[in-house]
């Protein structure tokens, strides 16, 4: 059970404050929910240089791969690790620095209104099911704190540049976890997903 407060921050995360943020546009709205994939060095989990790296800590000699983010400044509201942990970087009221260059619908620079959720994984093999439970208890979290309307990945808001999370999210296994948690309580509206998704009945 996840409850986000008014000052945007989690108090079930753990908390490692980014400096890799700033205020939103004044009235800019919260409305888009974004999901990432992350892992450092590549396809190696657990560890603490992702948490570095969107902390600038990351020491950049430590890894040849590690050379290529040393001018990196990013990151993401929260991340959730394997075993379903939730770290959150910067309050969700910010704008983290998670999407880049973007677009949802006729709208840009989504950093702007949206939250940025980094899942610790590949676009090369399965997410961890502990990590759908966390992700779908964070969104109706989020959803209850912020009027969300829509869920995407960050290849749907920067095809061609961007390809996480990947062929191996399974976008209706969130859909059905967060679901359930919605009739539940019968508190939240339900979030628009990627279109590329066949219609599916809620259970």
């Amino acid at each position: 059970m996840f409850e986000v407060a008014a000052d945007g921050w989690c108090g079930q995360a753990l908390r490692v404050v980014s400096p890799n943020c700033d205020a939103r546009p004044i009235d800019s709205g919260i409305d888009l929910l974004v999901i990432h994939n992350i892992s450092l060095p590549p396809g190696q989990f657990g560890g603490e240089s992702i948490c570095e790296l969107f902390t600038n800590r990351l020491d950049c000699d430590a890894h040849p791969y590690f050379d290529r983010l040393r001018a990196l400044r990013v990151s993401a509201h929260f991340l959730i690790r394997r075993d379903g942990v939730v770290v959150q970087f910067v309050s969700a009221n910010d704008r983290a620095w998670h999407a880049g260059p973007s677009s949802f619908g006729e709208r840009g620079r989504c950093n702007d209104f949206s939250i940025g959720i980094e899942l610790e994984g590949t676009d090369f093999e399965p997410y961890a099911e502990p990590q759908y439970v966390s992700l779908a208890a964070l969104t109706f979290a989020l959803q209850a704190r912020y009027r969300l309307t829509d869920v995407a990945g960050h290849e749907h808001i920067a095809p061609g540049r961007k390809t996480d999370p990947g062929p191996f999210f399974d976008w209706r296994h969130y859909r059905r976890a967060l679901n359930r948690q919605l009739l539940l309580v019968q508190k939240c509206s339900v979030l628009g997903f990627p279109t590329s998704l066949r219609p599916e009945k809620s259970i």
